[in-house]
């Protein structure tokens, strides 16, 4: 008999807890303004069409990674006869903050070597919210259906931070953050530098910048050596 009524407890403790998740699920929507709603409901679209891409991780401290990161990455250039076209790689990011300084740094590196590649977006000179549309709109005005790359700082679940992102398609810069700018790229590179949450410019303005450097040089050298492989 105790232990009948002990699992009846348990169990009506279970379908009170759900009752009051339901009713403040109710309160949520109800109060919540338009703006918010459509706001979530976009970010579920977006985030159901990156999971339905072609999307591949790679961990820098993993032995055979950058192998595998510049091997796909030469394939992805091939596949879209990248190499017959104006290769222009668009590092997207701030070095105001850590987290968002992974673009510029990856421009700074790849600006200093001697590749193929015209880039846009160093540490002297960085893509940003402010300057991405007009930076766009240079692009399109010098070069003649050029092929880009879009490489980014990304927030992503616990077990990807640290891993380098490789994207076969365009990726939206400042979702994380909520600012409305517009996709880019006909491949992408995003570098996951925290956890996506309720804090998300907290966690980018406190971004270990050791983690950003050994993002930065794992995508640099995997973009180094994909771009001579196909040329």
């Amino acid at each position: 008999m105790s232990i009948t009524r002990n699992i009846y407890i348990i169990f009506s403790n279970k379908i009170l807890i759900c009752d009051i998740y339901y009713s403040i699920y109710v309160y949520f929507m109800a109060v919540t303004p338009t703006l918010v709603k459509n706001t979530i409901k976009r970010r579920l679209t977006l985030n159901s069409i990156i999971t339905n891409r072609k999307t591949s991780y790679y961990n820098p401290g993993s032995l055979h990674s950058l192998l595998s990161f510049q091997k796909n990455l030469a394939d992805l250039l091939s596949s879209h006869k990248a190499y017959s076209k104006d290769i222009v790689i668009v590092c997207i990011g701030s070095d105001r903050a850590t987290g968002d300084s992974l673009g510029p740094i990856v421009g700074d590196r790849l600006s200093k070597l001697n590749n193929n590649y015209t880039v846009y977006g160093t540490l002297e000179h960085p893509v940003h919210a402010k300057n991405l549309h007009t930076t766009i709109e240079q692009i399109n005005k010098n070069h003649l259906h050029p092929f880009i790359i879009a490489i980014d700082a990304s927030l992503g679940t616990s077990r990807h931070v640290g891993y380098v992102s490789l994207i076969n398609g365009s990726l939206k810069p400042g979702i994380g953050v909520n600012k409305e700018l517009p996709l880019i790229g006909d491949v992408s590179i995003t570098g996951i530098v925290g956890i996506s949450g309720m804090i998300n410019q907290m966690i980018i303005q406190t971004t270990r910048l050791n983690l950003v450097m050994n993002l930065a040089d794992f995508i640099s050298r995997g973009l180094y050596l994909a771009g001579r492989s196909v040329t």
